[in-house]
């Protein structure tokens, strides 16, 4: 059994448990040992991620979290499951190694996600509260917050139209490419720290893949 830290988010009425150590993990729940609990729920959804990009899944199956830091928001992120806090040690410089590997989860998440929009019917199930995008808007949702994040680590991409896939490729490869660099944003411009960037665009996908998995199904 192996020791992996996390972070919590605290939101007025719920917790976002973050994983620092697998990128794009995190999930929330109306306490932290709900969190908890929700992220090695999804510890086997995520290593479906890794096993695709060939990443090693020592420390993750089995994993015992450890609570580093606990970071109260007002933003409202946390309540919505949005991690919104770049930590002090995203601050720190990213390596190739990590850049590489983080890379290849981005690029692997990608896949997965265009498979699951692909072999997904049009109109998803909706949810207890009769709410929820389809498939398209998701996707679309998705592309959409790329171009958006890009502008946060100095990225000047086109904004997507509904179904241009090739303005989504052109974007996603230019995300990869500045993944791989590792580069952070010259000091003193406001933005995100990479490891902190790369965490958000993993989560959005990662997350929007596993909602449509789970809407997709007739209940």
């Amino acid at each position: 059994m192996s020791i992996s830290p996390v972070y919590l988010e605290l939101g007025a009425k719920r917790v976002l448990a973050c994983s620092l150590e697998w990128p794009g993990l995190a999930r929330v729940a109306k306490n932290e040992e709900a969190a908890l609990e929700a992220l090695s729920a999804y510890v086997p959804r995520y290593a479906v991620v890794l096993q695709r990009a060939r990443v090693p899944l020592d420390g993750l199956k089995g994993a015992t979290w450890a609570v580093v830091q606990q970071v109260p928001t007002r933003s409202g992120a946390a309540d919505l499951g949005v991690p919104a806090v770049a930590l002090g040690s995203d601050e720190e410089q990213v390596g190739p190694a990590e850049a590489a590997r983080t890379s290849a989860l981005l690029k692997t998440a990608w896949e997965l996600f265009d498979e699951v929009v692909a072999s997904a019917p049009p109109s998803l199930r909706k949810g207890p509260r009769g709410g929820g995008r389809d498939r398209d808007a998701i996707a679309d949702h998705v592309a959409a917050g790329e171009q958006m994040y890009a502008g946060r680590v100095g990225l000047k991409l086109h904004v997507p139209k509904p179904g241009a896939s090739e303005v989504v490729r052109a974007n996603r490869q230019a995300l990869l490419e500045w993944c791989l660099s590792g580069q952070a944003l010259p000091a003193g411009r406001a933005g995100w720290p990479p490891r902190y960037a790369a965490r958000r665009i993993l989560w959005h996908v990662l997350d929007h893949l596993w909602e449509i998995e789970d809407r997709r199904e007739p209940i």
